[in-house]
C-alpha cells in the first residue's frame, strides 16, 4: 500500500500532524492525541525512501544522507498540502508532516474573537501571535492576511519556512517568499522586504535579536508587521522580546517596543467537551496608552490586570476570561479550562462567582495581604437581584448583577471517544510489502 494512501487516510480522519519514524508504526495526531494508523513498524530503508519522496528538489534527494534537519513543503493532488520536517533520530530518519488546509481560513471559520479582525485592519504597528507549537498560530496569521486581502489594495509580503497557505490576490497583491528557496534567511528576507514597497509584512517566526530589531524598525516606519513567538501569554511575550537584547539596551528596547507594538494574540488549542475536535482559547492585548506606560516603566507584571479591565472598552481578554466564556457556552469542560488557566485558583473562584471571566474583585496589595477593594463596599444582594441604580456596577455590566454560573461541581468530566473507533483496530492491516506500490 502506498504511503500516499496512508497519509490520505489520516487527513480524512481530521489529523493535524502525521508522524513517520523508523522502528515505529505511522501515527497521526487526531483531536490532540497520537493514534496509530498501521500495525507494522517501518524499517530504516522504508523511512528513508519516504523522506526522499517528500523532498521537492532533485538536488536535495541526491544529498539525502547528508540531511540532519530539513524543512520543506509537499503537495499531492487528492491528498493535500503539508509542511514537512525531516530529521535524524538515533541515526535513522524521522518525519513529521503538518497538514495544511486547502482553503485559507477566516476569523469566523476559526471562531476567533471578533477583536482579532479589528486588529487586522490596523494601518501600522507590530502584531505578535504567540503560543506553543501546534496552537494554530499560522492559521490565525493566515486569517488576518485574508482579512487584509479582502478589504484593502495593499502589497503584502510574507516570509515563511515553508510556505503554508497559498493566498490568491483579491484586492491586495500578495508576494509569498520561502526561506531557503526565494531568500536565504528570515533576517535577509525582512531587510529586503523593506525595499519592496510593502504595506504589510508577515514573518513566519522571529528567531533572533536582529530579526526582532528589524521588525520593530519596520513597524516604526509605518508598516503593519505580523509575526509569531513561542511564548504563552502577553506578559511573557513582552519580557521575552526585551530579554533577547543585552541588559544595557533593554531600557531603550522597552521604549521602542512600547511605541511599535500594537497587539499580542496568545492562544491555546483545547479539546471540546463533546470529544470531537479542538477549539482555540485566546488572550488578546491591545497596547493602550496605559499599557504603553507600563512597558516603558518596566511594570510588566501589572499588564494582565489591565487586559482584564479592558474587556468591555477595547475588546481585550485574558485567557481566564475566555476560558470562562467557553465553559459557560458548553464548548469545553470545567476541568479542561481549570487545567489551562493562567491562575487556576483565581479562575475557579471567579467561575463560581460570575458567569463571565471578569475579576470578582480588584485585588490590591497591602502589607502582603490581598484585600477586596470594592467588594466590601457593595451591598449584599441575592444572586441575580438588581443592584442599586445610584451606583453603577464596577464591572461595567449595567445595574444588574451577572447571572451566577452553574457550579463546577455539577459538571462531569467528558471522556473523548476514540476517533478511530476500537483502539485495537488500525486503519490498515499489517505488512508493508506494497508500501510503495501503485
Amino acid at each position: 500500500m502506498s504511503i500516499e494512501r496512508i497519509i490520505k487516510a489520516a487527513v480524512d480522519r481530521g489529523a493535524s500532524d502525521i508522524h513517520i519514524k523508523a522502528g515505529d508504526n505511522v501515527r497521526a495526531r487526531i483531536d490532540g492525541r497520537l493514534v496509530a494508523l498501521t500495525k507494522q513498524a517501518l524499517t530504516n530503508d522504508q523511512t528513508r525512501a519516504i523522506a526522499q519522496r517528500l523532498l521537492e528538489h532533485e538536488e536535495e534527494r541526491q544529498r539525502i544522507d547528508a540531511l540532519r534537519d530539513h524543512d520543506c513543503s509537499w503537495a499531492q493532488p487528492g491528498v493535500g498540502r503539508f509542511r514537512v520536517n525531516i530529521m535524524r533520530q538515533r541515526g535513522a530518519f524521522s518525519i513529521v508532516m503538518r497538514v495544511i488546509p486547502e482553503n485559507v481560513p477566516t476569523v469566523e471559520s476559526l471562531r476567533l474573537p471578533a477583536v482579532i479582525e479589528r486588529i487586522a485592519h490596523a494601518e501600522r504597528g507590530m502584531v505578535l501571535v504567540t503560543g506553543v507549537t501546534g496552537s494554530g498560530k499560522s492559521s490565525t496569521m493566515a486569517a488576518m492576511v485574508n482579512t487584509i486581502n479582502a478589504h484593502y489594495e495593499k502589497h503584502i509580503v510574507t516570509l515563511e519556512n515553508p510556505i503554508e497557505f497559498l493566498h490568491g490576490d483579491i484586492r491586495a497583491s500578495i508576494t509569498q517568499r520561502e526561506i531557503g528557496i526565494d531568500t536565504d534567511t528570515f533576517r535577509m528576507g525582512l531587510r529586503a522586504a523593506l525595499r519592496q514597497d510593502p504595506d504589510v509584512i508577515m514573518i513566519g517566526e522571529m528567531r533572533d535579536t536582529e530579526t526582532i530589531d528589524t521588525a520593530m524598525k519596520a513597524a516604526e516606519t509605518g508598516h503593519l508587521l505580523v509575526s509569531t513567538l513561542h511564548t504563552p501569554d502577553a506578559q511573557s511575550t513582552i519580557m521575552r522580546v526585551v530579554a533577547m537584547f543585552p541588559p544595557e539596551e533593554q531600557s531603550v528596547v522597552r521604549i521602542r517596543l512600547a511605541e511599535s507594538l500594537h497587539a499580542v494574540i496568545s492562544q491555546r488549542l483545547l479539546p471540546r467537551a463533546n470529544g470531537t475536535g479542538r477549539i482555540v482559547a485566546c488572550e488578546v492585548m491591545i497596547v493602550t496608552p496605559t499599557i504603553r506606560d507600563l512597558i516603558i516603566e518596566n511594570r510588566i507584571g501589572e499588564i494582565r490586570d489591565y487586559i482584564a479591565d479592558g474587556n468591555v472598552q477595547y475588546g481585550m481578554q485574558t485567557f481566564d476570561q475566555h476560558l470562562t466564556d467557553l465553559v459557560n457556552s458548553g464548548e469545553i469542560s470545567f476541568e479542561t479550562a481549570l487545567g489551562a488557566a493562567t491562575r487556576p485558583a483565581d479562575f475557579e473562584l471567579n467561575f463560581r462567582t460570575l458567569s463571565r471571566g471578569r475579576p470578582a474583585a480588584k485585588q490590591v496589595q497591602s502589607d502582603g495581604l490581598q484585600q477586596e477593594a470594592w467588594a466590601a463596599r457593595a451591598p449584599a444582594t441575592a444572586p441575580g437581584a438588581a443592584r442599586p441604580v445610584t451606583e453603577p456596577h464596577p464591572l461595567g455590566t449595567g445595574p444588574t448583577m451577572p447571572p451566577l454560573a452553574t457550579s463546577p461541581q455539577g459538571i462531569t468530566a467528558v471522556t473523548s471517544p476514540s476517533p478511530l473507533g476500537n483502539p485495537k483496530d488500525s486503519v490498515f492491516g499489517s505488512g508493508f510489502e506494497n508500501l510503495f506500490g501503485s
